[in-house]
């Protein structure tokens, strides 16, 4: 299909009768004709004239070509936004008080915060750092940096100064922009930055508040002049494996690679989209930014110092929620919780961040009648499969590839490309009939050796394993440095640990190699108790009764113990360092002649030896 199509032409869906936008026209005020705008708002109308026909949009999708200038902030989202009354931004925080901008107001008030910065100096290409949590000062923050071409640097509000020291050294920061409470932080970081607070500039010696901005006139920014490849975003990975990787991406990989993000989720004009993700992170940006602003929908808020599963129910319905997104950790919590009350007004439930289990997505099903929808993507890209609006899905499946995405899967062994039904890394084809993917980032900043690695062989590698089956739909199989063999047997992690916290005493679970000297390693689960269970002996024993009789012979989980799973700050398991604990232990034993795995007891571990009556 062109990209010089007309814009949408079917009828919008009907907007909510609720608080987030009864009152709101379906489409904004005002356009641009400038031809950025119309390639892109002809690919976005593409991808929502095709939702539910994945093949076609599979077939018919292509990048747009934005031309040789290009800066989302004013070719899109200005363009939408002046003049247009519907919420752009609604954040609910847990007393109950709101906060609504609408699109005309995040374009004013973002011209305000641009045309502030650019009076202390900030400009196109500077580095900025935003560390800044779900308030209304982050959006038009992001919006504002972007409209003077300079270079934004989310930052979760978790890290400590010598996260920060490294961060502001390896992104070169112009700025750094945080809220009143975290600036002690960044005084602990000294650097020739500026330092910019909200509503902390007449308190703190060397500050400036942000909140000045407000006072300068509302004037449109003029465009930067940006290009497709020049730098918007600067990401810093979690480090599940190792020191966090610095992720660059441009004007175009991220505000157009949304596109297949948007596609994914199944967001609407008029849509009000509500995404559990802490700001700093990727998925951030990717569904509390463009994917609800590249529908023209509403990004919805639910703000919260600790979570809560009825205060998000009660949230979800009152505010005519439609769309919704979270981790499983969030989903495994709502099930527990009171569901009868029915899913409000949504239409789309997603899990996304790390795979589902099956208890839950069919549970959901029963109580709401709704399926929850699985994804694949990374920081250094936007979705790239997933199991879209109308597809059939299949159990454990992420789904099939997204439209402009060219997945592949690539044997580790021969680096060559399964072709049909197979395993292998998912990989992205650097040199496809379209070439190189719009959606992939530009490099790791700073490291040559892991871009090497990254794009070797004329693909991007992922680092994750998946099998494909007869129809293209491909299911997660874990991280290539995850999956490991027991009894020759090849063993996936998540495989294990779907199953064992589908026990009530699991709460979380990590699955890695043990070693042992008649199978050279077996699998080993660490387990995180679940409120009202204690790390006893007849816990352990439930439990891996349970995992012998819900998994094959060959997965068998020969060692337990419980304790705190080690995480990144953005929560997520570091098998690696549980790997490295195993190893130091076996290494230790050797070492001291000694019996490996003396001192388990105290250490809270148990074992097959353990319990004679689950032995064949």
């Amino acid at each position: 299909m062109s990209t010089t199509q007309t814009p949408y032409q079917t009828p919008l869906p009907e907007t909510p009768t609720g608080s987030v936008s009864s009152s709101e026209p379906t489409g904004g005020a005002a356009s641009t004709t400038g031809a950025p705008t119309v390639a892109y708002r002809a690919a976005r109308d593409q991808l929502l004239a095709l939702r539910g026909d994945h093949a076609r949009a599979l077939a018919e999708f292509a990048w747009p070509d934005v031309g040789g200038t290009f800066n989302w902030a004013h070719d899109w989202f200005d363009a939408v936004a002046r003049g247009n009354d519907r919420a752009a931004l609604v954040i609910v925080d847990e007393d109950g008080s709101t906060t609504r901008r609408s699109y005309d107001e995040m374009a004013r008030r973002s011209d305000q915060v641009a045309g502030w910065l650019a009076t202390k100096g900030v400009g196109r290409g500077d580095s900025v750092i935003v560390m800044l949590g779900n308030q209304v000062e982050l959006w038009e923050s992001m919006l504002g940096l972007m409209k003077l071409g300079a270079v934004v640097m989310p930052t979760t509000t978790a890290v400590g100064s010598a996260e920060l020291a490294d961060r502001i050294e390896r992104g070169a920061a112009r700025a750094v922009i945080c809220d009143s409470g975290d600036a002690s932080k960044v005084d602990d970081v000294p650097g020739d930055y500026l330092r910019i607070a909200v509503g902390s500039g007449d308190t703190r010696t060397g500050w400036l508040d942000l909140h000045d901005a407000y006072q300068q006139p509302e004037e449109p920014v003029v465009h930067p002049g940006t290009g497709p490849d020049d730098q918007l975003l600067l990401y810093f990975t979690s480090g599940t494996t190792s020191r966090p990787k610095l992720v660059e991406h441009t004007q175009v990989s991220y505000p157009v690679g949304h596109l297949s993000t948007m596609y994914w989720l199944g967001l609407r004009p008029g849509d009000a989209h509500l995404n559990i993700s802490s700001p700093g992170w990727a998925k951030h940006a990717w569904s509390c930014f463009f994917a609800p602003w590249i529908a023209e929908a509403t990004v919805f808020v639910h703000n919260y110092t600790r979570f809560d599963a009825a205060s998000l129910l009660g949230v979800l319905r009152e505010h005519e929620v439609t769309t919704f997104c979270a981790p499983p950790t969030v989903w495994r919590m709502l099930i527990n919780a009171d569901l009868s009350g029915g899913p409000g007004t949504l239409r789309e439930v997603i899990g996304a961040g790390e795979p589902l289990n099956p208890e839950v997505i069919e549970r959901v099903r029963t109580e709401w009648g709704l399926t929850i929808r699985d994804g694949f993507g990374q920081t250094e890209t936007t979705a790239q499969i997933g199991n879209t609006p109308g597809s059939a899905l299949k159990p454990g499946s992420m789904g099939r590839p997204l439209p402009g995405v060219p997945v592949v899967l690539v044997d580790p062994a021969t680096e060559k490309v399964v072709e049909g039904v197979g395993e292998g890394e998912i990989c992205l084809d650097l040199a496809g009939p379209s070439g190189r993917p719009v959606n992939l980032m530009t490099a790791y900043r700073g490291d040559e050796d892991r871009n090497g690695a990254a794009m070797a062989g004329g693909f991007y590698h992922t680092g994750d394993v998946a099998t494909r089956d007869q129809d293209d739909y491909i299911t997660y199989v874990g991280r290539t440095d995850d999956v490991f063999k027991a009894s020759d047997y090849k063993i996936s992690p998540f495989e294990l640990e779907s199953v064992l916290i589908e026990h009530p005493a699991v709460a979380e679970a990590a699955v890695v190699p043990a070693p042992d000297p008649v199978r050279l390693a077996v699998p080993k689960a660490y387990v995180a108790l679940a409120p009202g269970f204690e790390p006893t002996k007849e816990t352990a024993r439930e439990i891996l009764t349970y995992a012998r009789e819900h998994l094959a012979p060959y997965q068998r989980v020969r060692r337990l113990e419980f304790d705190e799973l080690p995480k990144t700050i953005s929560g997520k398991i570091r098998r690696v360092e549980l790997r490295r604990r195993e190893n130091e232990l076996a290494e230790r034993a050797a070492s001291t002649g000694s019996v490996a795995g003396s001192g388990r007891a105290a250490r809270g571990e148990w074992r097959d030896e353990d319990f004679p009556e689950l032995k064949p």
